[in-house]
């Protein structure tokens, strides 16, 4: 997978929008206008073991964010038995996970740690948008897979999507999640905020909706909620629940056995997948709602409860690889082959073994009847 949500309406780039006006306005206490001198209050952000914690927090989710789907694609290019519309799709979710990794993690941690915008006014625009693209593609190719397995296994349609067919279902995700997260690079401003009681000056990176009026904001955040969140996964949850029925009810010839045992443990692979992505973003959708409607900007600890919950949403980059690792061969085959520096087959096989180019004689003339082992 996301972003800091951007989806929802409010960059990741926490407080730019909602976060950085508030956030400053609490931190410097001066929320109301008068002679008096405002009063400080304490930012525990601030506090140098908690940066390092927050530091570390982000690093290793962009480390580990990396390496698993720039292996999740590696794999997928290089076996000739891995290149499946299944695995097409997921290299599509690795892909999108990888740009919240390289374009807005780092810059969110930044702007998390110095309270100001450092990027300049390109970056302001890109940044946020990038979050909210790499969302939405996330989502609507999880949504694809689960309509597509729906698709084959409860209607018996024997023929999968053609590999074009998939390579042009990809180009429409990224097209619809540009669309979708266009006003979040339109709606925004890159400005300098004075802070004349402490003689301070700051670049400010935030949304700026037309006529000046919050209401914008919060309709394309409930808007984008329910396109992002709530109606795809209402979606993925009926067709794997259709799915689910229909493999545990389906009685196939024993020779099918294991056709249908393969397609069971994908299923789960697949359908935790999902899980586990709405899981990490809940907490977030929840907090950035109740900032949307001012319910939780009064809180002294926002800034560190929106960052907390950024993390666990952000966890959602790099799961995605482990799982595959755990619940299916082919994957944890390739990547205990690639630590190994072990030489590379030309396909994976399920049960472990692998098959090596010096061996293709074998696969030609093995068990298989010269077919590869299924994929994902």
């Amino acid at each position: 997978m996301g972003p800091s949500d951007t989806a929802n309406g409010t960059d990741d780039m926490a407080y730019g929008n909602k976060g950085h006006s508030h956030g400053h306005r609490k931190i410097f206490g001066n929320n109301s206008v008068g002679p008096y001198k405002p009063e400080f209050t304490d930012d525990i952000t601030k506090h140098l073991s908690v940066q390092i914690i927050l530091i570390m927090a982000y690093s290793l989710i962009i480390l580990l964010g990396l390496v698993g789907n720039a292996l999740v694609i590696y794999m997928i290019i290089l076996y000739r038995n891995m290149r499946t519309v299944t695995n097409y799709f997921i290299a599509n979710l690795a892909l999108a996970d990888l740009m919240v990794d390289t374009l807005c993690l780092p810059f969110t941690l930044v702007y998390t740690l110095m309270d100001e915008w450092k990027f300049g006014a390109v970056m302001c625009h890109m940044v946020p948008y990038a979050q909210a693209l790499s969302v939405h593609v996330s989502i609507m190719t999880l949504t694809v897979i689960a309509l597509e397995r729906y698709r084959c296994i409860v209607f018996h349609l024997g023929q999968r999507l053609s590999r074009c067919a998939s390579f042009v279902i990809i180009g429409l995700t990224w097209t619809f999640a540009a669309i979708l997260a266009g006003p979040l690079a339109i709606f925004r401003e890159y400005r300098y905020e004075e802070i004349p009681y402490i003689n301070l000056r700051i670049a400010v990176c935030s949304e700026k909706w037309p006529h000046g009026s919050n209401w914008d904001g919060i309709i394309y955040s409930l808007s984008m909620l329910l396109l992002q969140y709530v109606l795809p996964l209402g979606i993925i949850s009926y067709a794997y629940v259709c799915i689910w029925i229909k493999l545990k009810n389906h009685v196939s010839p024993s020779n099918r056995n294991d056709s249908i045992q393969r397609r069971k443990k994908t299923t789960k692979m697949l359908a935790l997948v999902v899980v586990v992505f709405a899981v990490c973003w809940l907490p977030f959708h929840v907090f950035q709602l109740a900032s949307d409607l001012d319910l939780v900007l009064k809180f002294e600890e926002y800034k560190l409860l929106y960052t907390l919950f950024h993390i666990v949403a952000m966890c959602s980059t790099f799961t995605n690889p482990l799982l595959y690792g755990w619940m299916n061969k082919n994957y944890r085959n390739g990547f205990l082959m690639f630590f190994r520096c072990e030489h590379k087959p030309d396909t994976i096989h399920p049960e472990g073994s692998f098959r090596t180019r010096s061996l293709r004689g074998l696969i030609v003339n093995g068990p298989n009847d010269g077919q590869p082992a299924a994929a994902v």
